[in-house]
């Protein structure tokens, strides 16, 4: 999966807070996510979050 730097992505399951949508802030082995809803950040194996993404969010849609 082709991941770049503020990539907005969408993930399966809902964070707590109820937003969906996190931002990229880290891309190699690891990938470091921040949550759009509340700003929580998670750093997570490339492997895990790309089996977790629904799909990546162009940038037209974003607000």
């Amino acid at each position: 999966m082709d991941l770049k730097l503020h990539d907005i992505v969408e993930l399966k399951k809902d964070h707590p807070c109820g937003s969906r949508r996190w931002e990229v802030l880290r891309v190699g082995m690891d990938i470091r996510l921040r949550c759009t809803g509340c700003g929580h950040e998670v750093l997570a194996p490339r492997r895990k979050v790309e089996k977790s993404i629904k799909r990546v969010i162009p940038k037209e849609e974003t607000p």
